[in-house]
């Protein structure tokens, strides 16, 4: 038995979580400075981000594009591999 994703839902999903938890954190981080150091390094990854009001729009811009990109490859990958050697 072939068990295979839907490449779009799951890209969808994780790109909102992603991008929602990014904007969260990020409006935390700017009003109490709770957990700044990660956000830091993302800052060098995403362009326009920063651990300000504004820079939380851009995270969560940028982190549904990283996570809805990221996954739609891997489970697009996934289901290659799935067809290629799963049983059949």
């Amino acid at each position: 038995m072939k068990f295979k994703l839907h490449a779009l839902s799951a890209g969808l999903a994780v790109g909102v979580l992603w991008g929602l938890a990014l904007f969260i954190w990020t409006i935390v981080t700017a009003k109490y400075g709770f957990a700044g150091s990660f956000l830091e390094l993302i800052t060098e990854v995403y362009p326009f981000f920063d651990i300000t009001v504004s820079g939380a729009f851009w995270g969560l811009l940028w982190g549904f594009l990283d996570g809805f990109i990221g996954t739609y490859l891997l489970v697009w990958l996934y289901n290659f591999f799935v067809d290629k050697f799963g049983k059949k």
